[in-house]
């Protein structure tokens, strides 16, 4: 087996993005693997999957231990997501192998760009808390937290996009009263079950391939685990503008504008 030293680069970039801020795993990794590294992008997102089932338990067991996680809402979005993540895998095996990459070069790019539209809308409700407005505090609404759990699974399970992106704005909206920490700390853990059902679907069903995966987990696993860490002070003046740039960048590349 062969390890890509600057594929694992990469990943310890994502990987410290993801535990830095909830955001970031598979809208970064799978374009960069499709982008830079030329890599099908079935095989990028089946590997990308395999690498966040792994990743995303260290980012979430640094949160649990910090007392950072709602698992109240973690366990009713799972119950949305993880179906509907498999389901994903489903569509995406109906269609056939031979339609496969294009339809999921314009689906992820969609993706980004939605992700990056979120980190926009993050940006403005965060701009009001810093204005005086105090939300009240979260109460857990079970039916809605389980159709945000539906939607992100089942792009999750198309794209490897959203599980830190797209699922923790709509918890900011549902929620705007969990405090940063326990939105990322919330999204990283109810990741966790909605990653397995989609990498699981992957295996039998998409193209992981295990150097590809090996050398992408040689740098998230050191990457994420030092994200978390710092996410307490995280930089989000600097972190938050560089990834939406990049989200609107790559999106826009894979549906073919630029």
């Amino acid at each position: 087996m062969h390890l890509d030293l600057a594929i694992s680069l990469a990943g310890l970039l994502v990987g410290f993005t993801v535990g830095l801020t909830g955001m970031g795993g598979g809208a970064l990794m799978t374009p960069i693997m499709v982008l830079f590294f030329k890599v099908s992008p079935l095989a990028a997102v089946s590997s990308d999957l395999v690498v966040s089932l792994i990743m995303k338990p260290v980012g979430g067991g640094v949160h649990l231990k910090r007392g950072t996680v709602r698992k109240d809402i973690a366990l009713w979005l799972c119950v949305g997501s993880v179906p509907a993540a498999f389901a994903g895998v489903l569509i995406l095996n109906a269609l056939g192998a031979h339609n496969v990459d294009d339809l999921l070069k314009r689906a992820l790019g969609l993706a980004l760009l939605a992700s990056a539209g979120s980190i926009l809308l993050r940006r403005m409700i965060d701009h009001r808390r810093a204005e005086g407005y105090e939300p009240r505090p979260a109460v857990l609404n079970k039916p809605i937290t389980v159709a945000v759990g539906v939607v992100g699974g089942l792009v999750v399970g198309l794209t490897s996009v959203g599980s830190g992106s797209l699922i923790i704005v709509m918890l900011l909206f549902l929620y705007p009263g969990l405090r940063s920490s326990e939105l990322v700390g919330t999204d990283l853990v109810q990741a966790i079950p909605l990653v397995g059902a989609a990498a699981f679907g992957h295996l039998l069903f998409g193209d992981v391939r295990l150097a590809l995966t090996a050398s992408l987990l040689l740098g998230a696993l050191p990457g994420v685990y030092i994200g978390a860490r710092l996410s307490a002070h995280a930089p989000d003046k600097v972190v938050r503008p560089a990834l939406f740039v990049v989200l609107l960048t790559s999106g826009l590349k894979l549906v073919q504008v630029i």
